[in-house]
């Protein structure tokens, strides 16, 4: 255990370690050699006990025998009791699931007051391997397929926590044994034999099974674990070197380059994908195989494709680019029009995220300035009754150049307005038609010609 905590770097000398006790062989075993460790490895031990109450009075009796061995250590311990049924029932989570948060929880909060940065727990190689055939049967990628890790971090909302595990390479069996050995008598958890879990039944039944078709499946196992681990290293220090190039970030968003992402191999395009979702999430624990399968299958869709993901993040198809955010419409760089807004022409009319100035000019006071928006209209074809308003369906124009009207969701489409942008776009009209999609066209009909005697300016400014 000490070559493994030294190789994989699991401490640092002159810190607190909080060390997870559950009672059991696996966790008994782990505190006592490191408790042997401790002036070697510089660190100073904390024990850290959570009561889960699921087993009434062997769960006290559990709480009572960690208490006793960390005293006889003389090793400080904290030892709690949650309510894990209430927060199952409120989150609507399965037991298993609601055990893990609710203990990483409390580890994560005695962690930070202690002033530890990481905790140590019991997971052993026979956990290694059943993660691996667990992850397998969900239908996992290929990142499942490492199991355990000797490092990880766990976080949940605003809860983080370094989890390392010592006891990697170590059989079960082995702490068994070591703790006869050393007359350790640690609590045994019936749960444990239940065929319940989905855990259980895989170290009851499937193994036992899978190990009369290949005596060393567990070898096999172990071996692939570390084959994928290694591949994905490699993977991850691509997506480093990738990202600058391919990502754009945002507060609440990320863009990639449709066209540089597009010739990347697939396996980096899921991992630029997972990662994507990672950085805005937090973590990447709710985007299974299937959201990042989801998305590999809308690459080839056409733009406005959009795909809900969990956390509330959107993966949405653009002209030119992918688009992964809390909330893709947060990113036009036009706000929301609620209503209609008369224009004072000439004057300045201030509505919602905008002032708009109207002014009249002479053909020697045209600018090229902010073009986009930055409007010129003959102001005998437009009238002075002119309004701001949003998209509506059926609308259709005339844009500058064509000789016939057309819808403007059609234009929208063909201009490459992304599609969260396209209702936030604003529209300039008269009472007889519509003069301008803000940003993109002016209507031929309301053109300058040589003809026209006054010119209307129009520009729109982000107030």
């Amino acid at each position: 255990m000490l070559r493994f905590i030294q190789e994989h770097h699991l401490v640092s000398g002159g810190e607190k370690l909080l060390v997870a006790v559950s009672g059991g062989p696996d966790s008994v075993c782990l505190l006592h050699i490191l408790d042997k460790l401790q002036k070697e490895l510089t660190i100073r031990l904390y024990v850290a006990h959570l009561n889960h109450q699921l087993r009434g009075a062997e769960s006290e009796a559990d709480a009572g025998y960690v208490s006793d061995l960390a005293h006889q250590l003389g090793i400080p311990a904290i030892i709690d009791r949650r309510d894990v049924k209430g927060h199952q029932a409120q989150q609507h989570l399965s037991l298993e699931e609601a055990a893990r948060e609710v203990r990483y929880s409390f580890l994560a909060q005695v962690a930070r007051s202690i002033g530890a940065d990481r905790v140590a727990v019991g997971h052993t190689m026979d956990d290694h391997i059943e993660t691996i055939l667990m992850h397998l049967i969900r239908g996992t990628g290929t990142r499942g397929l490492r199991g355990l890790q000797p490092i990880t971090v766990w976080q949940s909302g605003s809860n983080s926590l370094t989890i390392v595990r010592p006891l990697l390479a170590v059989s079960h069996q082995e702490t068994e044994d070591y703790c006869h050995h050393h007359q350790l008598m640690p609590r045994l958890d019936v749960s444990n034999l239940s065929l319940s879990p989905l855990r259980n039944r895989i170290r009851h039944q499937l193994l036992p099974l899978l190990e009369s078709y290949n005596p060393r499946v567990a070898e096999a196992l172990l071996r692939t674990g570390r084959i994928t681990s290694d591949d994905i290293d490699f993977l991850d220090k691509e997506i480093v070197r990738l990202w600058d190039e391919i990502a754009q970030e945002q507060e609440r968003a990320i863009f990639l380059d449709r066209e540089r992402f597009d010739q990347l191999p697939s396996a980096l395009q899921r991992y630029l994908l997972r990662a994507s979702a990672e950085k805005l999430l937090g973590s990447a624990k709710d985007i299974e195989t299937r959201h990042i399968e989801a998305m590999m299958s809308a690459l080839n869709k056409p733009a406005g494709k959009k795909l809900n993901l969990p956390g509330g993040i959107i993966f949405s198809i653009e002209y030119n680019k992918y688009l992964i955010s809390r909330d893709p419409a947060a990113l036009s760089p036009f706000p929301i029009l609620r209503d209609e807004f008369q224009l004072k022409i000439p004057g300045e009319t201030l509505l919602p995220g905008w002032r708009i100035e109207a002014t009249i000019v002479s053909k020697e006071q045209m600018s090229e300035e902010d073009k986009d928006f930055i409007a010129y209209f003959d102001l005998d074809k437009t009238g002075d009754k002119l309004l701001v308003r949003s998209r509506q369906p059926g609308d259709r124009f005339q844009p500058l150049g064509m000789s016939q009207p057309k819808k403007v969701n059609e234009f929208m489409i063909d201009a490459k307005i992304p599609n969260a942008w396209r209702q936030q776009t604003p529209i300039v009209c008269s009472p007889q038609q519509i003069l301008w999609v803000v940003g993109w066209r002016i209507d031929d009909r309301a053109k300058i010609t040589d003809n026209t005697n006054q010119i209307l300016c129009l520009k729109f400014q982000r107030s």
